[in-house]
């Protein structure tokens, strides 16, 4: 999770995603995982308090501040560089169970109340983003 000022996704020369300010989510998804997990990481992601109050402390989060968030599948999250000099990829989940989780993410994210874009699944994707602090967190749940 990236606090951003902006952030978009392109595909080819189509932007298929973009917000102002807001959070960047790269979402991986591994084999354990399931939708209570989905629905787990989206109340996270939703109620975290990673921006600043009048007093610029992080105590507000992405419900209080009404700001965007952009969803991205990244895989390659769980690449595993222990051995050799490529990253195995086998903790990450197959892309049939994968992209049902993250659209899960994205719709309970919605059914929340937030405004979210996507890249788009399975896709080249050019990420461009703005860091806003810069604040980057890796989340697990």
């Amino acid at each position: 999770m990236q606090r951003v000022s902006r952030a978009k996704v392109t595909v080819g020369d189509d932007i298929v995603g973009e917000i102002a300010a807001g959070s960047l989510v790269l979402v991986g998804v591994t084999h354990d995982d399931t939708p209570a997990h989905a629905a787990k990481l989206a109340d996270k992601l939703w109620n975290l308090r990673i921006f600043d109050d009048a007093n610029g402390v992080m105590n507000v989060s992405l419900a209080d501040a009404s700001r965007e968030v952009l969803v991205v599948s990244q895989f390659t999250l769980y690449g595993d560089t222990r051995k050799g000099r490529r990253p195995g990829y086998t903790d990450a989940a197959r892309p049939e169970q994968a992209e049902p989780l993250v659209d899960a993410v994205v719709a309970e994210l919605r059914s929340l109340g937030a405004t979210v874009a996507t890249g788009r699944f399975g896709a080249e994707m050019a990420v461009e983003l703005v860091n806003d602090g810069p604040i980057t967190l890796s989340i697990e749940v």
